[in-house]
Parts: structure tokens; C-alpha cells; sequence
């Protein structure tokens, strides 16, 4: 009997076990795992002095580290990303910003900046914001543009007559740098056309009070100060300004190394079309003075005085021309790529003409009938320059 029952009790175990009904375990509930962090944001522009990224940020705990990762829109041989980081005290929930500063280094208006934010939390979720891009535009005037070619060009004071006469300096002034100097430029260009050239410096910060025109080369940007009743100003500005944006592509290089201010203001003279009479003044009155600044000096940066700067424009014009129609455009073309290589200015010079610096100063006054060696004095009062 005892041993019917045993065998009874176990074969009713297996029904049991087989029909899943063994005894179950007691088990905690597990947490949800955290979800990370969410993550909103809103930008606000104040041009031409800042820009503030705001950010909003919860979590299921603590909020730690909130970034702002932004690439500026440019010529660059890389993709650099940039950061800010936000200031808040961590918590499930936060708002904070980053506020980028133009007085510590400065956008042109129009450039383009992408830009995203991150975040952490103490459990290590993260989260991230989708990517956007924002215009640091000069919303204080009411813009028009047309487009042509290459160029697309904005204006806010005068008719369109007044648009279209710019922009025919500016494809002329192309197709002369073109043809004079062998320069094509690559992509596009945006020229602002500032009612004035008080206008353009309020439109920057430490801009110089002399400034009529500026060229941002890596942002393919352009900006000049024209009034209406100065069209023939801004039909020399333009195409000037343009032949920077070109000569800036041409010997943009990875080390660093740039042009001698004399040749690279010397071409943008040029691309002007015919000479100015300023220059061509201000170039007789250094000659018959005795006033000349040499090559060498004309290397470095020219004077804020825009007096005495406008010596340095008519001469830089004065030397660009005579090696382009002594030793022709080719020669140019070919300076201009060595300096693209990072070459100092006298290795340049010597590899294409075979002089360096001092040699072109003495080449160049001989062909103005002038003297090597003569001493050098600051000009006298003239008119302004770009």
C-alpha cells in the first residue's frame, strides 16, 4: 500500500510540473531604465554683437553636462567643430545657454553657423538635438537681391538701376581680372551693398574709421559702403573687393602664409579697371617729393591714416602694373601659386623673377625714372582709400 501511494504522489508531481504549475518564485520588479535626456533649444541674434543659444533639459535624474557643438559655414582645409559649454547648477530639469560673443571673435553678416546641442545626466544617458543652421544676418535693413553668375548682390538703399550698375561693375570686374591676370574663382560670392560706409563699420565691431569695403575670403562674402549718389565710387569698390575674394582662393594654403599687403592691394587696384586718378595723384606727388615707401615697407600692413594710406594704394597699384606688363600675366599666375605653397615673400619673388624685394623696388623705380634709394617719408593729406 505504501508503495501505490509513493508512486501515486509522484506520478500527480509530474502531471503538475508538466502542465506548468510548479510553484513560482517571488521577484522584485525591476526600474524602468532611465530615458535619457530631452533636449530643446532656441537661438536669438542681436547682430552685429552676439548670438544666444538657449537650451532646455530634463531627465529622469540629475542633469550634469550640456554642450553646444557648432561649425561655422567657411573655406577650410578641415571640418572644425566647436563647442560651449553651458553654466547650471545639475538637475532633473535645467535651462541654461551659451552666449557667443562677437567682441572676441566676429562673424561677417551673412555667415552661416550649424549647430546642436548635447546632454548627460548622472546615470550617463545622453540626448542630442537635431541639427540646425541659423544666417547671422543684418536684420536692421530691408535687403533686396538679384543674382547673376556667380554673384548674388544685396542692397537695401537706392532703385534697381542703381543694383544693375553694380552688378556690371562686378561681372566686369571679373572678367578683368580674368583676362589680365588669369584668376577664375571658384564658387560663389555674396556682395552687401551698405548705404553708406558709416553703415559698414556699424556693422562690424573695430572696424577702421577709414574702411569702405572689406572682404571675408574664407566666407566668400563681401561687404561695401556705397551711397546712392557715389555709384562711381562703388563701380571701383566692387570689382576691387571682388579681385581679394579671388587672390584670397588662389594662395590659400595650410601653413599660414599670406601675400605682401603691396601685391595683394596691388592686384585688387588693378582689377578696378582703369587706374584711379587718386592713385595715380597720390603715386606723383611720392615721386616728385621724394616720398616714396619702399617694396619691402609696403610688405606690412599700411597706415589706419587714410591719407597716408592712399600712398601706399597708388604705389602698390603702380608696382602690380609694371610686372604684369613687363613680365606678363603668366609670371603673375605662376607668383601667385608659389605663395599658394607657403613661400616666404623675397623665396617667392626670386623663384619667378629672379629678384627678390629689394631688386623688384629697384627695378620698379627705374621704370619710373626714379633713383634707388631714395628716403622714405609718411604722404601728406589726401583723399580717402577702400
Amino acid at each position: 500500500m505504501k508503495l501505490a501511494r509513493i508512486l501515486g504522489t509522484i506520478a500527480t508531481l509530474a502531471l503538475v510540473i508538466l502542465a506548468g504549475g510548479a510553484p513560482a518564485r517571488a521577484t522584485a520588479p525591476s526600474a524602468p531604465a532611465p530615458a535619457g535626456v530631452t533636449l530643446s533649444s532656441t537661438v536669438q541674434i542681436a547682430f552685429p554683437l552676439s548670438i544666444t543659444f538657449s537650451v532646455n533639459a530634463q531627465s529622469d535624474v540629475n542633469v550634469t553636462d550640456l554642450r553646444l557643438h557648432y561649425v561655422v559655414h567657411r573655406r577650410n582645409l578641415t571640418t572644425v567643430v566647436s563647442e560651449g559649454w553651458a553654466r547650471f547648477t545639475p538637475a532633473p530639469t535645467v535651462s541654461s545657454r551659451w552666449v557667443w560673443d562677437m567682441r572676441m571673435s566676429g562673424l561677417p553678416p551673412g555667415a552661416q553657423v550649424e549647430y546642436w546641442w548635447t546632454g548627460r545626466d548622472a546615470a550617463g544617458k545622453t540626448g542630442q538635438t537635431e541639427r540646425a543652421t541659423l544666417s547671422f544676418d543684418d536684420t536692421r535693413h530691408n535687403w533686396q537681391s538679384i543674382t547673376t553668375a556667380m554673384v548674388t548682390l544685396y542692397w537695401y538703399s537706392g532703385s534697381r538701376t542703381f543694383a544693375d550698375a553694380l552688378m556690371e561693375a562686378a561681372q566686369q570686374g571679373l572678367s578683368t581680372i580674368e583676362q589680365d591676370v588669369g584668376a577664375i574663382p571658384e564658387g560663389n560670392v555674396r556682395i552687401y551693398i551698405y548705404a553708406s560706409a558709416a553703415d559698414l563699420q556699424a556693422a562690424q565691431l573695430f572696424a577702421p574709421t577709414w574702411e569702405g569695403g572689406v572682404t571675408f575670403v574664407g566666407y566668400d562674402i563681401i561687404a561695401v559702403g556705397v551711397a546712392t549718389s557715389q555709384l562711381g565710387y562703388g563701380q571701383r569698390a566692387v570689382p576691387h573687393e571682388l579681385t581679394h575674394w579671388i587672390v584670397g582662393q588662389l594662395t590659400s594654403n595650410s601653413y599660414g602664409a599670406g601675400l605682401p599687403v603691396w601685391l595683394d592691394e596691388g592686384l585688387a587696384t588693378y582689377g578696378e579697371g582703369d587706374v584711379n586718378p587718386q592713385y595715380q595723384d597720390a603715386l606723383q606727388f611720392a615721386i616728385q617729393n621724394n616720398r616714396l615707401i619702399s617694396v619691402r615697407s609696403l610688405s606690412s600692413p599700411f597706415s589706419p591714416n587714410a591719407q597716408e594710406a592712399l600712398i601706399s594704394y597708388g604705389e602698390s597699384n603702380s608696382i602690380v602694373s609694371f610686372l604684369i606688363e613687363k613680365y606678363g600675366k603668366d609670371k603673375m599666375v605662376q607668383l601667385l601659386h608659389v605663395f599658394q605653397e607657403g613661400s616666404g615673400y623675397d623665396a617667392a619673388l626670386d623663384q619667378v623673377y629672379g629678384f627678390d624685394q629689394d631688386g623688384l623696388d629697384n627695378a620698379w623705380r627705374q621704370s619710373l625714372g626714379v633713383a634707388a634709394g631714395v628716403a622714405e617719408a609718411p604722404a601728406l593729406v589726401l583723399a580717402g582709400a577702400y
